[in-house]
Formats: C-alpha cells, structure tokens, sequence
C-alpha cells in the first residue's frame, strides 16, 4: 500500500512539474545566443542566469567586433576568417549597437615589438636576430594584407599607410611616429547585445529567467530533473551548460561531474580617462612584450584603454583591475601619447574573466580563443557544455551549438539567425544619422545628444519608449545625463532591469556621465567591477 502510494505521489509530482525541451545554464552572451537559435527552431527553452545577464564577462569586453589581427601570428587562420566572416554579418543586424570603426596601428621601427611567445616571432628572431623580437613595418604590412584578404567581400574599407604628419591621428601621439597602418574592425555595445538576444529569445517563447541559480541538476531516465533556488522543479530533455567562467564549476558542482575539463581563466582589465583626442577612430598599440592594447573612443566623452591579460584565481565575480593593471595600461599609452596620464585621470575601470581552453600555450596571450562544443550524456541523459568562445563569434557558435542539441532532440529545423536584426535594428536600409533626423522630427523637444543615444541604445525601439511624449516632463523624474523616469520604467518593464548598477552601467552606461537614481548616491560613483 505504501509503495502503490508513493507512485501515485511521484506521477502527480510529474504533472505538475515545469517541463522543457532545453535549460540553458549562463545568462552571458553563449547562454542567451543559444537560447535565441533553439527558441526560433520552435523548441522550448528556459535560460537560468545566477546574476543579471551579461553581468560578468559578458559585459567587460573590450566592446569589439574583431577577426583577431594578433591571431595571426598563432596561425589562426580557421578563427580569423570565421571572426571576420562573422563580423560582416553581426554589424548589418544590429546597426543601432554596433558600426564600423577604423584603427591606426602606429610603426616605428624603435619601439614596435613582435610577440616573444608567438611563432612568427621566433622565426624573425632567428633569422633576423638583429630584430630582438619587433615586428617591422612589412611584417605588418603583410599581416594586415592578410587580414583584408581573409574578410573577403568585406563591405569595409581595407588597409592603408597614412602619413601621421599630414592626418589629425597623429596629432595626440609621440613626434617619434611618423607613420601608422589603418584598418578596419568593428565596435559594438556587449552588455546590450546580451540583453537583445535575450529579448529576441523570449519573444519566441524563451524563458529567461536571470538571478536564478541552478541548485541541482540529476539524470533520470534520460532526462535532467532540475531544481532552481526556491524549490522550483523543471524537467528537461537536454541541458546547456554556458557558464562561462563557472563553466567547470557547475559541472562540479549543480551536475556532479568528476573531473571536469580544465580552463583557463584570464583576468581582462580595463581603463577609462577622459577624451584622449577628438576624433573617432581608435589606436592599436604594440608593448615591448608582445601585448596588444587598444585605445578607444567611447560614450563621447571618454576613453576606454585595455586590456590585460593576467592568470586569474578565485572567484570571476570577484575580478577587478589591480594598480599594478591601471599602472600597465597608462604606461602603455603613455609610450605613445604625447599627454602624460597619471593614475589621478583614471575616472572608471572594470575587468572581466574570460574562459579560455587550457590548450598547454605557454601564456594567456598565446592560448586559443576558439571554442570546444562538447555534447555528452550523464546516464543517457544529454548535457552540452560550451567552453570558451569570443563575443565576435557568439551567433556562430549559438548555432553549431543548437545544431548539436536539434540532433541529439532530433529536431530538423534548419539554422535560421544569420542576418536576422536584433530588436530595434530593422533600419531597413536607413543609417543612424537618418534615423536620428526621423527620430527628432517625431520628438522635436529632444536635444541632439540625447536623441543619438535614444538610437544608438534602442534604435526603431527608440518611439516604442517615448510614445505619445510631447515635452521633457512628459517622461518623468529626470536623473540626470538625459535619464528619465520612463526610460527606467521602460528597462525594467522590457529587460530584466531591477538594480541600479544593471540600469546605470550594463543597460545603458549613463552613470559615467553622472545619473544617478537616488538622491544619496554620488554621481561619480563606480561600478563594482565585473
């Protein structure tokens, strides 16, 4: 009678319980870019993220869409070409947080250094032995041909040698630099391009569910029985483990796996002073030892400087830019600006943990940043595990991803997200500036600045938010730096908003420039580093 009982119990339990065809684990930009494929291949989907998605290193890059110039030098061709494919498709969905932008990469011979660690620098330094390491300007000539050859069909414009005397680039730098390289990548917003998809993903019928923590995940009968904090139950057919960082955590821990794969985890830091310069193209800067550190226009205003590439131990959450990394990036561009910066310009930093795969490299800089898929099952139950990656190649690797997880599921949809705009980046052929002048024209009582970053953050989105305002005090309390109370009404109704810190430095980065949304706060106050 008691065991007839404890069936029947268990088969309500059944009933009740949530069921899904996929939980996604990891709310970064892996996590919500799966979520997004498998949710438009009509499968059903939950994503749990811990935290607010896109608040680790999702959030902390250094804001490019880029094939990896320096990838060359490892003979990465497979990944630059697929970066660089990638970044073609990635700027034409999403033109409202993302555009082209161009770099000057400045020679002398002096002061440009090669990579000590990477095989290109071995072979100059033996057969050239009088080189000690540096890249000469042909060298990176030729890099750089290849890099344009490589984004073949390229809608942006290839290299070119500038005469830094007769261009405004070469104004903010060292008298030393005579001439510079000039190319193209790309710029985009990460902390918004994770909450695009994951918006794109539960307007397909995703559930996005962010600060929930997988506490438990157990096979049974080829199925996963999940629990979330709080007791809730859900059944899956398949797991996603997109932890990032976490990655070998959550098999260790919520899965229960012994022995996980080994990752390696590097610390990236970051900078930000005030304006360097007042143009808008961006420096590629070489360092004595083989780093690259970029220089960045950014939210108008400023500057971003990075990154590091430091071994990281402990926990991801925790990283944050040490002096000794604010200290290395100033020396870094103080060894080709003309204006000397000091610790006292340094006005925000932040720093993010990236999962690379433990590929034996002999230093961060020289470690893969390819991806491993890796599809297994837990007693016949199926787990895929996500391990590495790079924000340029996010939609790719969604979707090898989902084609893995259809065939385990045996679902035949095809991939469908390449080209597929993320919200608010249907500009149908407009450019932003078009899109600013129709945006102006529809909410005449709107600044110039303010109606840029209503585009740039939103774009067509940008009318769904202001509605029928016809007048600044239409859109409530004003927190400063052109924030207003239905912008912030608007985050947390339609994007998972609920703190400060999500609003003022991931959704937008409005409190650099100084809005706050208590009275008691600072308005210079930093974020807790990513």
């Amino acid at each position: 009678m008691s065991i007839r009982l404890e069936f029947r119990a268990c088969a309500l339990l059944t009933d009740v319980m949530e069921q899904v065809d996929v939980l996604i684990i990891g709310g970064g930009v892996n996590g919500v870019g799966i979520a997004r494929d498998l949710a438009g291949r009509d499968l059903s989907v939950m994503l749990c993220e811990k935290n607010d998605l896109g608040g680790a290193t999702s959030s902390s890059s250094t804001k490019l869409f880029h094939g990896g110039l320096r990838y060359l030098e490892f003979f990465e061709f497979k990944l630059v070409r697929e970066s660089l494919l990638e970044r073609e498709h990635l700027l034409a969905a999403m033109p409202h947080i993302s555009w082209p932008m161009r770099f000057v990469l400045p020679v002398d011979e002096a002061m440009v250094y090669g990579n000590h660690t990477s095989p290109v620098s071995r072979l100059l330094r033996w057969t050239l032995p009088w080189l000690r390491g540096r890249r000469p300007a042909w060298v990176l000539q030729l890099g750089l041909r290849i890099y344009d050859a490589l984004a073949s069909n390229s809608t942006l414009p290839n290299t070119r040698r500038i005469n830094l005397a007769a261009f405004k680039e070469g104004t903010a730098l060292k008298s030393d630099f005579s001439t510079a390289l000039e190319y193209s990548d790309g710029w985009v917003d990460d902390a918004r391009l994770v909450v695009l998809n994951a918006r794109d993903a539960a307007a397909r019928g995703a559930d996005i569910l962010p600060r929930t923590k997988v506490v438990s995940a157990t096979p049974d009968a080829g199925r996963w029985q999940v629990t979330l904090d709080g007791g809730r139950a859900v059944q899956a057919r398949l797991l996603v483990n997109a932890g990032g960082p976490w990655v070998s955590e959550i098999l260790a821990g919520a899965l229960r796996q012994n022995n996980p794969p080994k990752m390696r985890l590097v610390r990236g830091s970051h900078i930000v002073t005030r304006a360097l310069y007042d143009h808008d193209k961006a420096y590629f800067l070489q360092q004595p030892d083989g780093r690259i550190i970029f220089v960045i226009p950014y939210e108008d205003e400023f500057t971003l400087i990075g990154t590091t590439e430091e071994p990281h131990h402990g926990d991801p959450k925790a990283a944050h830019c040490s002096p000794e990394e604010r200290d290395y990036l100033l020396s870094a561009v103080n060894r080709y600006f003309a204006a000397e910066l000091v610790p006292e310009d340094v006005v925000w930093t932040y720093s993010g943990v990236r999962p690379l795969v433990d590929d034996n490299a002999d230093s961060a800089t020289a470690s893969s940043r390819d991806y491993d898929l890796q599809l297994i099952e837990v007693q016949n139950a199926p787990v895929l595990n996500v391990f590495g990656g790079k924000i340029t190649t996010h939609r790719h690797l969604a979707e090898e991803a989902s084609n893995l997880v259809c065939g385990a599921l045996g679902n035949q949809l095809p991939a469908w997200t390449r080209g597929v705009p993320l919200p608010g980046g249907d500009f149908n052929g407009r450019s932003p500036d078009q899109m600013f002048a129709e945006l102006q024209s529809t909410y005449p009582f709107m600044s110039d600045g303010f109606a840029r970053r209503l585009i740039r953050t939103y774009g067509t989105e940008a009318w769904a938010l202001l509605d029928d305002a016809s007048s600044l005090e239409d859109l409530g309390a004003d927190y400063g730096a052109n924030l207003y109370q239905r912008e912030v009404d608007w985050l947390r109704a339609n994007e998972w908003a609920q703190t400060d810190e999500d609003i003022l430095w991931r959704r937008t980065k409005l409190g650099l420039h100084g809005a706050r949304l208590t009275p008691e706060e600072s308005a210079n106050k930093r974020p807790r580093s990513a």
